[in-house]
């Protein structure tokens, strides 16, 4: 692997150990995956954030690290709201330990926004083959597929490491030719809002780890195409999809995509299976939507679902804090229902919701991970059915 002389100063140590630390882990990776170089990124995200997740140990790397990000850099959700994470039933140990970790970070020079959507954040801007360095596996699938952005699924230490350096070692999807779709996925059924989380858990069940490109009856929304990514991501490994005539490289002139060999359809049956889930006999007791972090247009259909109405059960909307401070009314109106718009964290990645036994969610990846890691049921509806769950309605 070839180093500029700046770069064998730094892994030398010339530049501080932490430095040294953090070429050391770029070179490795580029070492087992054939790079022949480090290149510039244009921004990183950092996962690994909750202490729910990385715990003292991971807590005490972090703050033995010194220096400052060479990038744009944001982190992934954290365990709470840093805010008002009282109101959601976090203690005041684990709040203690979180914003020690926010502390850490920020030492770094990162900000302290977490948000599993980067690319709503002002400043924050990702262009059409931009090279980054992102950690959390809906945003990795956004930035590679809808924004046609270039990112391999970075783990929270290598994240960390190109930040600090300023640069990622060229493998995997930073190449143009580990872009190529490798299975042809065929819907020949409409689909609208949260069926998209649905296609996307079924999807990811049987590409696993593959690049799949898929033909639909009808281009999707961006927000649309975050939540299948978003599920895909879960429910199998996919960091990059690409769907025929929508997403930037099947438009390129200059990319000239084969039809992949395998090929599957994916029926409606198979569909309605995972809303399927949400008739079990064992019922909801907190509704959430926000995996990933709502956009403003999520926020406004929220708002007019509950308007004018009361929620009976607990009713959680996820966002980033930037998406909520720039939209006060729509958190109002959401909250007046006695829903609570939640920032800075999920239900996948915090321990508020222990004391339940049941969620319901719109989002295939919320789906997929929520037994998992929250160990309890989860079942999935329309955000309108999760509205109507939380209203009582259902």
């Amino acid at each position: 692997m070839y180093l500029t002389k700046e770069e064998e100063r730094t892994l030398r140590g010339d530049n501080g150990e932490t430095l040294q630390k953090a070429i050391e882990i770029l070179v490795a990776l580029g070492d087992i995956y054939g790079a022949d170089q480090l290149i510039p990124i244009k921004s990183a995200q950092v996962s690994g954030v909750s202490y729910k997740t990385i715990g003292d140990a991971g807590l005490e790397w972090i703050s033995d690290l010194n220096g400052k990000v060479k990038v744009p850099t944001v982190l992934n959700p954290a365990g709470m709201d840093l805010q008002n994470w009282e109101r959601i039933n976090i203690d005041h140990q684990f709040a203690k330990k979180q914003l020690e970790i926010i502390q850490a970070f920020k030492n770094l020079g990162i900000e302290s926004k977490c948000t599993c959507t980067p690319y709503y954040l002002d400043g924050f801007d990702v262009q059409y083959k931009d090279h980054l360095a992102w950690g959390e596996s809906s945003a990795i699938s956004y930035a590679n597929s809808v924004l046609g952005a270039r990112t391999n699924r970075e783990g929270g230490p290598s994240a960390l490491s190109a930040a600090l350096v300023g640069k990622t070692a060229d493998f995997g999807f930073h190449k143009p030719e580990n872009r190529v779709p490798n299975i042809d996925i065929s819907v020949d059924f409409d689909l609208t809002g949260s069926d998209f989380g649905a296609l996307g858990f079924v999807a990811g069940k049987l590409v696993g780890n593959k690049i799949p490109i898929f033909h639909l009856t009808k281009a999707p929304a961006k927000d649309e195409m975050k939540m299948l990514g978003a599920a895909m991501a879960a429910s199998g490994a996919v960091a990059l999809y690409h769907i025929d005539g929508v997403t930037p490289e099947t438009l390129d002139k200059n990319i000239s995509f084969e039809r992949p060999i395998e090929r599957v359809s994916i029926e409606k049956s198979q569909i309605d299976s995972v809303y399927a889930s949400a008739n079990s006999s064992v019922r909801p007791d907190i509704v959430t939507v926000g995996c990933p972090h709502c956009s403003v247009a999520e926020l406004s259909e929220i708002a007019r679902l509950v308007a004018g109405k009361s929620v009976v059960k607990e009713f959680w909307v996820f966002t980033s804090r930037e998406v909520a401070n720039k939209n006060p009314n729509l958190v109002a109106q959401i909250e007046k229902s006695g829903a609570k718009v939640v920032c800075d964290t999920c239900m996948v990645v915090s321990p508020a919701g222990d004391k339940y036994s049941c969620m319901m969610v719109n989002s295939g990846k919320a789906y997929a991970y929520v037994p998992g890691m929250c160990g309890m049921k989860s079942v999935f509806g329309t955000v309108e059915r999760c509205v109507k769950e939380a209203l009582g309605e259902s």
